[in-house]
């Protein structure tokens, strides 16, 4: 049976204990401070790159990684008949899934590129779904599957202290309906079906992001049954843990993740953002395949 090896890219967010349970691999986006170019996540931790962007008169730009990277990364990891599941930000937001689908085209081993409609560690729940699968040795056809089922069943929804990054960079997609809302409006941001930003609420206040953030979690991601959940920030650190502490009252997590959004999200929603990714466990996801 084939072996499953895979592969994202670094808006995955994921953590370094997470990349090194599972051999995946990551192939970082590049992060431009004006004549300055940064791996994202190999040269610039999140903590630098946030900590340069508070004291820059110039703000970033981002890069997606060509097809050569991947084709490269494809080769270094692959061995006879494996399959690599190639699991990326969405193909709306970046043209990180083009490189990728490009390269999977020009190497020897089977390479299934997967759009997960999402980006930060919404992507990579669905990334440790994959990998999961993987060391679970599940049929090729099965790990596709389950991986794709929860691209389907991701929620990403977050909270930006201001619209001017994702103005700025051109990723406001839908969400450009918010721009010269009054003073104090805060948008709550969610990535649609479609894989756009895209409004989902706005709140008068910083008060009440963590009650709209969790009230829209509870909407799309049952509570009845144990999830897998990531709560993320870029700098709002004590609002991600009160934010996490609330949905703990409401899903037993089987999964947990909480951390800073690195620096090739961090470019395109700036400073004080919060949000969660969530959707159902892996034995919830495969019990579902298998009805």
């Amino acid at each position: 049976m084939p072996i499953i090896k895979v592969v994202t890219d670094s808006t995955a967010d994921l953590s370094s204990e997470q990349v090194d349970k599972y051999g995946i691999k990551v192939v970082p986006i590049t992060v431009n401070f004006g004549q300055d170019s940064f791996a994202d996540g190999v040269d610039l931790s999140a903590e630098e790159f946030f900590a340069r962007l508070t004291s820059s008169k110039e703000l970033p730009k981002t890069s997606q990684p060509s097809p050569e990277a991947f084709r490269q990364a494809y080769e270094s990891i692959a061995e006879g008949d494996d399959v690599i599941l190639s699991v990326h930000i969405s193909g709306k937001l970046s043209g990180t899934l083009n490189s990728a689908e490009v390269a999977s085209k020009e190497v020897k081993p089977k390479v299934i590129p997967i759009d997960t409609r999402t980006a930060s560690h919404g992507v990579g729940l669905s990334v440790l779904i994959a990998a999961e699968a993987a060391q679970r040795q599940m049929p090729v056809e099965k790990a596709v599957e389950i991986t794709e089922k929860s691209t389907v069943n991701t929620f990403s929804v977050f909270a930006v202290d201001t619209l001017e990054f994702l103005q700025r960079n051109g990723r406001i997609g839908k969400a450009a309906s918010l721009l010269g809302s009054l003073l104090q409006i805060k948008p709550i941001l969610y990535a649609d079906p479609e894989g756009m930003v895209a409004p989902y609420d706005k709140v008068r206040g910083r008060s009440q992001i963590i009650p709209s953030l969790v009230k829209a979690a509870i909407k799309n991601v049952s509570p009845g049954k144990p999830v897998n959940l990531s709560v993320v920030h870029t700098g709002a650190e004590e609002s991600a843990r009160a934010l996490l502490e609330e949905l703990r009252t409401h899903y037993e997590i089987a999964d947990l993740h909480l951390g800073m959004v690195g620096p090739a999200i961090g470019a395109h929603i700036g400073p004080g953002a919060v949000g969660l990714m969530i959707q159902p466990s892996f034995d919830t996801l495969l019990n579902e395949l298998n009805d």
